[in-house]
């Protein structure tokens, strides 16, 4: 592929990055009384500014014609109409057919996908509404009133971020857990306290051959047959998965196993079949404004001009940084206690779809692709990394999130939680200059060696930039959107920077290692030949384990 480097808008952006460098952000605030209204976006209940960034007016048509060169409306085009984008699997890229309700046909190697989407779905609505009124019973006949699902990786990650998000939509009588560790620690903490006559287990696995997946389902089968025997396991066990000869082969009844396809990618999947613990969760219709809301956001992605696309917009700030300011860190901050696990959620999504190596045709790049990500629920992060965002020698952008009403308005909580995003954005942007910190240290009553002692720990540089995504409340609808929104940054920046987002053979080396090593750990006579760490790391093992 063509050097991104080398194209005309890049090296215009490269030029007009040196020429902005040195204006600070609370200039250009001061200049223009209207900045947020030039630079910010609004898509139904969400609200996004993007003022707070080093943005000038030459800025953003820069950064458009950098996305035309190479390429972004042709693929995100070809991305919707089903065509193999994962270059390297030959596979279609479809997560965006999953929550796509109207009738028009979306054809993977000449056949519609659409009818087989909306046959899971509602498979997965008769069956919440069995759990849910009780027809759906275990083995002694008592309802269910426990739901484990047993993933990892993207059949985990997203349905237990949008699970707690949503908890203020739970379904009464009805708690829903997750395991995903191999570590006997999760399902056995997991375990205790559960009934086994009124547990229901999800074995969420593609291919159902998950070593760590099908590790604890194992054990959660032989928990469940321990105390109920044999015959219990198909009225407490359903499977999200595709291998029908082995889900069959595990006890599990196929008629409550729930497939999806080879073009869902397992951190794109909480839309399919993998949702499910999430339709039991909080409801089918809550489930369906999920899917509504993230495809409002692939309709705007998909139609929206360039300079007014949300995703593209996202997409083409963080390459701004990343590849003209040097920042190689992204910070996602909600201001809601029930995004807790969005981050983590998100880093994934991220990381494992643009911490790439090589372009699509296999070249090693010349340039930045995915940051680090991460981040933490305000107002706990203000007191652990916001430190070093502020005054450190690192530039990471920020993501800020914030509900403007709460789900639970007691007190002062919710005025005094939105007062400290606003703070953080503004802080960021604007800093403390040395003038600004000696007045207040003046103020405070110091004077001399004291204060010119302490003047530079309280300078703040500033210009450090933030967008701030705001909603009316974190409903359903809202939190499909903004799922989708990262989902569709993400593939803009991949598309720029030339990269598959959509593969990860970066996790495979480590599993096969692994396989290597385990009959190692459980058999101290096997020969050891690995590196001297390796080696000697199991061996210590293998003697403390005597």
């Amino acid at each position: 592929m063509t050097d991104l480097t080398r194209l005309d808008a890049w090296q215009a952006l490269a030029a007009h990055a040196e020429s902005v460098r040195d204006t600070p952000m609370r200039a250009l605030f001061d200049a223009d009384p209207d900045r947020f209204q030039r630079f910010h976006l609004r898509l139904g209940d969400l609200v996004l500014d993007y003022s707070k960034n080093r943005l000038t007016a030459e800025t953003l048509p820069l950064l458009v014609e950098l996305a035309r060169q190479t390429g972004v409306e042709a693929r995100r085009d070809a991305m919707f109409a089903g065509q193999p984008i994962n270059s390297t699997e030959q596979r279609s890229v479809l997560h965006v057919a999953l929550r796509d309700p109207t009738d028009t046909p979306v054809l993977v190697d000449g056949a519609d996908v659409k009818p087989e989407i909306r046959a899971v779905l509602e498979r997965m609505k008769a069956f919440t509404t069995a759990v849910h009124d009780g027809t759906w019973r275990g083995a002694t006949g008592k309802v269910i009133t426990d739901v484990v699902n047993i993933g990892i990786g993207g059949s985990d990650l997203g349905p237990v971020m949008v699970t707690e998000a949503l908890k203020p939509y739970a379904r009464p009588g009805l708690r829903v857990h997750f395991v995903s560790n191999v570590d006997a620690t999760h399902i056995a903490t997991t375990l205790q306290g559960l009934d086994p006559a009124t547990t229901l287990f999800l074995v969420a696995s593609k291919t159902f051959t998950t070593q760590e997946t099908l590790t604890n389902a194992q054990t959660a089968r032989a928990w469940v047959v321990d105390a109920l025997g044999e015959t219990a396991v198909r009225h407490h066990f359903a499977a999200l998965s595709t291998n029908a000869k082995a889900v069959e082969a595990f006890g599990i009844d196929p008629n409550v196993m729930f497939g999806f396809w080879d073009w869902v990618g397992g951190r794109y999947s909480l839309w399919s079949a993998i949702g499910l613990p999430i339709a039991l969760a909080v409801g089918f219709e809550a489930f369906r404004a999920l899917l509504d809301g993230a495809h409002a956001m692939d309709d705007h992605f998909r139609t929206a001009p360039l300079d007014q696309n949300m995703p593209v917009i996202l997409a083409l700030l963080g390459v701004w940084y990343g590849g003209f300011h040097g920042a190689h860190a992204h910070a996602v901050l909600p201001y809601d206690q029930s995004l807790h696990r969005l981050p983590a959620y998100l880093q994934q999504a991220d990381m494992e779809s643009n911490g790439k190596r090589v372009t699509l045709d296999g070249q090693p790049v010349a340039w930045g692709t995915g940051p680090i990500l991460f981040g933490e629920p305000g107002t706990n992060g203000q007191h652990s990394f916001y430190q070093l965002i502020h005054q450190g020698t690192h530039l990471i952008p920020c993501d800020f999130l914030a509900p403007a009403t709460s789900f639970h308005p007691l007190g002062r909580h919710h005025p005094i939680l939105l007062s400290n995003v606003l703070a953080q954005a503004e802080a960021l942007m604007r800093g403390r200059t040395e003038a600004e910190a000696r007045a207040e240290l003046e103020g405070r009553g110091l004077k001399g060696a004291e204060l010119e002692a302490l003047l530079p720990h309280i300078v703040f540089p500033g210009n450090r930039p933030s967008n701030t995504l705001v909603f009316r409340r974190l409903d359903p609808r809202t939190l499909g959107m903004i799922i989708a929104l990262y989902e569709h940054k993400i593939h803009v920046q991949a598309t720029v920077w030339g990269i598959n987002a959509y593969d990860q053979w970066g996790v495979e080396l480590g599993k096969r290692l692994a396989g290597a090593i385990l009959p190692e750990l459980e058999d101290d006579t096997r020969p050891l030949a690995h590196d001297a760490s390796t080696n000697a790391l199991i061996g210590l093992i293998r003697e403390w384990r005597r």
